[in-house]
């Protein structure tokens, strides 16, 4: 399509046009009059008709272009009032329809022209506010890599992004698109995830890391195994959801529809009646103009559209605008413990000696030889600190046997070792003078998992493994106080003593521990059975049963999965507690400007018709502080797109790492 044709179908073809001939009108008549004969002011074009003083050819020329106008932009209108009769809706575009052809009847020629073109200027402001508030999603859709680099028979080879198969070798250089989701088999660089995340800051990639499609490589080289192609890349259900989300409705927008569909008739038989009482026509088309609720029809979806786009843009996905509403009156926020509030990854952080004989080494060494066969993930930060410090098992570990709830028993080199809690020293018989308990007691007050070490008969030390509370969870949940949350709850299967450290330092309000899942879904139901309106965060597995029940479920660090992307009411893309207020942030201001945008439409209406029964307001006028309503109603909406003060970035942590443990004497 050439630039004329574009210009033909585009969406200000129509009311330029029929300006044009407005203003053509205007000039014949000026110059049949004459400048003796006639005042130009503000008076005169809102009633060029009751100047045309002079018969003849020229002034029907004039009433023609005028007539002319009113076609040009009125044609579309009556076209779609029609196609909205045929399919039994009565909406606006019938009210002025009626109005026009009722001016054209009566020859009122400008009244005609006037409002046909100034409802055509509202639509095409429609469409470019509408074409505006959506262009996060062109954001995105052009950030979409156009080509990539793959490596096929030992050849470097750029071919179109659509063409890279599952499981091929895709290079990332410095500055190009990440064409694929896919994993990072060798090199290292910095990727800006921006268009995924919302996060600004580019992210260190090395061998293993995730990176997706439509990201930016900002530094070094790398090589991407494929994993996600075409439409099966994150970007592109981003994109899938964001437009499905803009496009679905709230259920105050689903309100106002059902009541322009009772308003628009009541409005023509007011109409109808006022004409028939007063015999005067023009008043009742003058009714017909000025009671089309066109800055209320088009308040809420551009408020919505505009509110989601930009989430969308700050790596919030919303799942559309029922649920946008919701979140606005989320009161109670609850959270996961386990990789919410924590890092999710548990390092070892105390070694508590009780036999002065040994060291802090030899404690060491006789545990991670214990957890050496444990499945349990608790093993984990044990064998990585004694690897670290050169006292990790070797070998095939000896029998191990899990005792549930209270630790396991190994067989290590002959000797028996205890690694659990006072339970299992209790049913093994193994002697405890009250240091061990002790000593366990205080490190779960601090928050961490104590595990008490005993070689055959003798206690020999306490070890702690804790995950660390990440560094945004206080200002997070500060900031779920400040957007109007009043409580925010943790749900988690650790023990209360673990739940209740991690719950003070991070200012939660209640704290609910020891919870299965059919616990977590209880306790949700609970929440709102007092009223509260509950989002649940969480990981989307043992958690599901008490998402599904929130009003709102929100997933985090969604990146990279299909299901929660798809499934969540609201996703995370990155992995920054603070985008949970600031989605909480947003979608409040969205329904504070939804309102605002129905209150300036209704009081519009409403001192217009008073307006008109006062006298003073004439069919022109009116139709114009009404599209001058419609222009204060998508400003308002604009202002979403503006980033908010409450936008985060992710802080920049300190990545520190500790070859061993803190060393604590008894």
């Amino acid at each position: 399509m050439n630039r004329l044709q574009k210009w033909v179908y585009g969406n200000w073809s129509v009311p330029i046009v029929s300006g044009m001939l407005i203003i053509l009108s205007f000039a014949i008549q000026w110059l049949a009059g004459g400048v003796a004969d006639l005042t130009v002011s503000p008076q005169w074009w809102l009633e060029a008709g009751a100047h045309a003083t002079h018969a003849g050819a020229v002034f029907t020329l004039g009433d023609g272009f005028m007539l002319a106008a009113a076609v040009v932009a009125g044609y579309g209108i009556v076209a779609k009032a029609v196609r909205a009769l045929i399919a039994n809706v009565i909406g606006i575009d019938l009210l002025v329809s009626v109005a026009a052809i009722g001016a054209v009847i009566i020859g009122n020629f400008w009244e005609a022209a006037a409002v046909t073109f100034l409802f055509a200027i509202g639509h095409a402001l429609e469409a470019a506010t509408l074409n505006k508030t959506r262009s996060a999603l062109a954001e995105l859709v052009a950030v979409a890599p156009d080509s990539a680099i793959v490596v096929r028979n030992g050849e470097q080879q750029e071919i179109p992004a659509g063409q890279v198969r599952m499981g091929e070798i895709v290079l990332v250089k410095n500055g190009a698109k990440v064409p694929v989701d896919g994993q990072v088999v060798s090199g290292t660089g910095a990727i800006d995830e921006a268009s995924i995340t919302g996060e600004a800051i580019p992210v260190e990639k090395i061998k293993g890391s995730q990176v997706f499609a439509g990201t930016v490589s900002r530094g070094g080289f790398l090589q991407v195994l494929a994993t996600g192609i075409g439409a099966d890349t994150t970007l592109a259900r981003i994109v899938h959801r964001v437009e499905e989300a803009q496009d679905a409705k709230a259920k105050t927008q689903a309100f106002i529809d059902r009541f322009s569909r009772w308003y628009t008739p009541a409005v023509m038989v007011l109409a109808l009646v006022a004409g028939l009482i007063s015999g005067d026509v023009v008043l009742a088309l003058t009714l017909l103009v000025i009671g089309c609720p066109g800055a209320l029809v088009i308040s809420i979806p551009v408020a919505i559209v505009a509110g989601i786009g930009r989430a969308a843009r700050n790596g919030i996905l919303i799942k559309g605008g029922e649920f946008l509403e919701t979140s606005a009156r989320i009161s109670a926020v609850a959270v996961d413990k386990t990789g919410t509030l924590t890092e999710g990854r548990p390092q070892l952080t105390d070694i508590v000696l009780l036999d002065s004989a040994l060291d802090r080494t030899e404690v060491l060494r006789w545990a991670a030889a214990a957890e050496a066969g444990s499945e349990h993930p608790l093993a984990r930060p044990i064998l990585e600190t004694a690897q670290a410090d050169g006292v990790g098992p070797h070998g095939i570990p000896g029998t191990v046997t899990p005792v549930p709830g209270k630790g396991i028993v190994s067989d290590v080199d002959g000797r028996q070792v205890l690694i659990g809690n006072p339970p299992l020293l209790e049913q093994y018989n193994v002697p405890d003078d009250g240091s061990a308990a002790q000593a366990a007691k205080a490190l779960a007050a601090d928050g961490k998992t104590p595990m008490i070490v005993a070689v055959d008969d003798k206690v020999i030390g306490v070890v702690a493994v804790a995950d660390q509370i990440r560094q945004d969870a206080p200002e997070m949940v500060a900031r779920l106080h400040q957007a109007g949350v009043e409580k925010v709850v943790m749900l988690t299967g650790d023990t209360r003593l673990v739940a209740e450290a991690i719950g003070t330092a991070t200012g939660i309000d209640e704290i609910h521990a020891s919870l299965l899942p059919e616990d977590k879904l209880d306790a949700v139901v609970q929440l709102q059975q007092e009223g509260h309106i509950i989002a649940m965060v969480g990981d989307g597995v043992n958690d599901a049963p008490a998402l599904a029940t929130a009003n709102i479920g929100v997933a985090m660090g969604a990146a990279g999965s299909a299901v929660a992307v798809e499934t969540a009411d609201i996703a995370l893309m990155g992995d920054n507690l603070l985008k949970l207020p600031e989605a909480i942030g947003l979608a409040k201001r969205t329904v504070s400007v939804m309102r605002q945008n129905i209150a300036i439409a209704l009081i519009t209406v409403v001192l217009l018709l008073a307006g008109i029964f006062a006298g003073g307001v004439t069919m022109s006028i009116g139709m114009l502080v009404h599209e001058a309503s419609v222009l204060v109603v998508i400003a308002n909406a604009m202002r979403l797109l503006r980033n908010a003060q409450g936008s985060t970035e992710m802080p920049k942590r300190e990545r520190t790492t500790e070859k061993g443990a803190k060393q604590v004497t008894a």
